[in-house]
């Protein structure tokens, strides 16, 4: 059950601000001043209003946890603007802290639509932790994080997160629509994932279809032969494990300070080592050029600069506020803190936002968003040689790589690389 309205108050105290007691009773968010309320006020604007919009709505109120999404879409912007702004705080804690609903029996946040679909990866996963002793639930997390995002990407692809349907005896889809809806979905994946990112959603939306056939609950199995029709590249077990991109939207969501959100961009917007966002000095970020850029006169492999082609308003707000070190520290002979902090920093909000403590079998570490920025200049290249194909077509030339290399200026390449890097970051990180 929630706290008293008035937890976060001194014992035998409660606010009664008279200019706020005016604006009650409270009956829809548009009655609601939410940028003047405490947090206990708060409190009690969500029993107010939020509350009977999601019994409205057939929800639970003590174990449903709304989403920013359901938030946003029914009127509360205010309060989740509130939180951030005023109280430097967000949602999640506010709903567990202030309110105090127990956020286990709230459960994960598929923001699935579909019951049924739901409903049987939820049964899927207790079914499989059951049955295998090496199912951790770091584990579990990992396989979740990618039912959901193949249901939510089966979603903005056709309208629905039922997945159900298309396999059922009863269906009027015929199994080779229902195959080539699973394709289309994996097509619209590539947009923003990597091929290895996409074979692992792959792997686990599979194994889940094998289990609906295994209990004849479905008829066909539509990932069949995927991998082979797409051929996608799997990171070889040498190759570093990367965040993905839901992973590092999640954590600059949770971002709350000024802080988290430099930290966040540092590592997977720029690319950084730990070490080298745990220096950084403000002299070396040029904001000004008119192509920002950071400067390293001494780095791993020699003195550098590396683009800034996103993040640089989150960069002008930290280093506004700071003199000097972007992470200063008094008690260190540096300065600045070093790596370690950094990493712990990085895995505090990593908690925070959701993200796994395992991410395929490797334990995370803030090298993974150096790995994502790799991954996403790799697409970029990618991305860019597809640009150009119609030019190389123009040019009677088969290979767009030649149209590339021998066409274009070196500056009109750095600008193209700069575009397109930078609206792949943007997507990941939901917009700056």
């Amino acid at each position: 059950m929630p706290k008293s309205a008035d937890s976060d108050s001194e014992p035998g105290q409660h606010d009664t601000s008279p200019g706020i007691e005016r604006t009650k009773p409270w009956h829809s968010a548009d009655d609601v001043p939410w940028t003047l309320l405490t947090e206990s006020q708060l409190a009690d604007a969500y029993e107010a209003v939020v509350v009977p919009a999601l019994r409205r709505d057939g929800q639970d109120p003590e174990t449903d946890r709304p989403s920013y999404e359901w938030l946003s879409n029914n009127g509360f912007r205010g309060l989740t603007y509130a939180l951030k702004e005023y109280h430097d705080t967000t949602f999640a804690t506010f709903w567990s802290d202030t309110l105090g609903y127990d956020t286990e029996s709230s459960g994960y946040d598929w923001d699935i639509e579909h019951d049924e679909t739901r409903e049987s990866f939820q049964e899927y996963l207790d079914a499989k932790q059951s049955a295998a002793n090496d199912f951790t639930d770091s584990t579990r997390k990992t396989i979740r994080y990618r039912l959901a995002r193949y249901a939510r990407s089966y979603r903005e692809r056709h309208g629905t997160d039922d997945l159900l349907s298309p396999v059922d005896a009863d269906s009027d889809i015929t199994e080779t629509e229902a195959v080539d809806r699973c394709r289309e979905t994996f097509t619209y994946m590539s947009n923003e994932y990597a091929e290895s990112t996409i074979a692992r959603v792959h792997d686990a939306i599979q194994m889940w279809y094998e289990w609906l056939d295994d209990r004849h609950v479905a008829t066909i199995n539509p990932t069949k032969n995927a991998e082979g029709w797409f051929s996608w590249t799997r990171l070889s077990d040498a190759d570093p494990t990367a965040l993905e991109a839901d992973h590092v939207r999640s954590m600059f969501d949770a971002a709350i300070t000024s802080r988290d959100q430099i930290l966040v961009v540092a590592l997977a917007g720029w690319g950084l080592r730990a070490g080298e966002v745990a220096a950084l000095h403000q002299n070396q970020l040029h904001l000004d050029a008119d192509e920002p850029y950071i400067q390293f006169d001494d780095r791993k492999n020699g003195p550098g600069t590396v683009a800034i082609v996103f993040g640089e308003d989150v960069a002008r707000r930290h280093v506004s506020r700071v003199d000097g070190y972007l992470f200063p520290s008094k008690r260190s002979k540096t300065g600045h803190v070093d790596g370690t902090t950094i990493a712990g920093w990085f895995h505090d909000l990593a908690d925070k936002a959701g993200v796994p403590e395992e991410i395929d079998g490797v334990a995370r570490k803030p090298h993974m968003g150096r790995r994502f920025w790799y991954d996403a200049y790799s697409q970029t290249t990618q991305d860019l040689l597809e640009h150009v194909q119609d030019i190389a077509d123009e040019q009677g030339s088969a290979s767009a790589k030649v149209i590339f290399e021998d066409y274009l200026t070196d500056e009109r390449k750095r600008e193209l690389r700069r575009e397109f890097m930078r609206e792949k970051l943007s997507d990941a990180f939901g917009g700056e």
